[in-house]
């Protein structure tokens, strides 16, 4: 039977990159970065980087569009409309469109990364877009005290995710079958604001992401679980953030690539943290490490780097995949 993420499966492994304003995991907010954000994605040398990417044949890339500081690689006007900030924080070149056709033409595909909810150290666009819980949103980032919460806000912050699939329906729209899939940081609530019948849910998420291609494949990110899990249908494989524990055979699954119908797949990172410190582990253990998850039907991302503006990969987290594909 054939399955969304079979190219998933077929490809076995792929590399993330978190390019962003600031760095993954910062807790301080930018401010005034516009100017110099415009420049570094209008810099950035798409044709280099993903050369590079071609050179070790990996088979995704997962690309960050934007985290936290609300500084995002790709323009959009359902997002402006909404935050109303005289001076954009969104790109004015459209990173990801280029990335996705330089990608396409080397048989890579493209999964774009977004968190599930607003740029949380942008205080002003979270109170824009409405992104404002009466409950303790911590694991966001968010501050009780640190925003004004309306007196019409919900539980399920309704209002919220309906400006978010909006704006991810407008990204989607755009790129059309040039994006192959999707990848939601910080679901963490799920019960409070996705499971349930009536849309926004899961459901209203999903299709959001896969209005401008249908084929595309969807993740929803619960954490750091081990083991592994799928936590709802509408995805087609799972998040599988790992941090510092590789989890190992699945006894479960010795014939199956499937949890729930739900393509296994593991994403870690190769270096101290995400995007950032040196390479943790030998180039046998990737292989062979590698070699493990797909032994079973896995697919798995490992996170490196990211590239300067000229696209540059460091050599030791290039290097470590050069000829990979010939041993796993």
């Amino acid at each position: 039977m054939e399955h969304k993420a079979d190219w998933m499966y077929e490809k076995k492994w792929g590399i993330m990159v978190c390019y962003l304003a600031d760095y993954a995991g910062n807790s301080s907010p930018m401010e005034s970065y516009e100017e110099q954000w415009n420049k570094r994605i209008n810099q950035f040398n798409v044709r280099n980087f993903v050369k590079q990417l071609s050179e070790i044949k990996c088979g995704w890339l997962i690309f960050t569009m934007g985290q936290n500081s609300g500084y995002y690689c790709s323009p959009n006007q359902t997002y402006d409309e909404i935050v109303e900030r005289k001076i954009s924080r969104l790109s004015k070149r459209d990173l990801i469109k280029d990335l996705a056709e330089e990608l396409n033409s080397k048989d890579i595909k493209l999964i774009c990364y977004l968190p599930s909810h607003a740029p949380v150290l942008d205080t002003y666009a979270v109170e824009k877009l409405k992104c404002t819980p009466s409950w303790d949103g911590s694991m966001w980032g968010l501050k009780k005290g640190q925003y004004k919460i309306p007196e019409e806000i919900d539980e399920r912050l309704t209002e919220f995710q309906k400006n978010w699939q909006a704006i991810i329906r407008e990204w989607s729209n755009r790129w059309g079958k040039l994006v192959s899939g999707w990848w939601f940081d910080g679901c963490y609530y799920a019960d409070k604001m996705y499971n349930h019948p009536d849309a926004p849910n899961f459901k209203s998420f999903a299709e959001s992401a896969k209005s401008g291609n249908k084929d595309s494949i969807v993740a929803f990110n619960p954490g750091v679980k081990i083991p592994v899990i799928s936590f709802t249908e509408y995805e087609d494989y799972t998040a599988g953030e790992i941090s510092h524990a590789l989890p190992v055979f699945y006894r479960w699954l010795p014939l199956s690539r499937f949890i729930k119908n739900v393509q296994f797949h593991i994403l870690t990172f190769l270096g101290d943290d995400w995007g950032r410190g040196n390479v943790r582990f030998s180039k046998e253990l990737i292989t062979g490490y590698t070699k493990h998850i797909n032994s079973f039907g896995g697919a798995i991302t490992y996170d490196i780097l990211p590239p300067d503006e000229n696209g540059n990969i460091p050599p030791p987290f290039l290097d470590i995949f050069k000829n990979i594909n010939d041993t796993i």
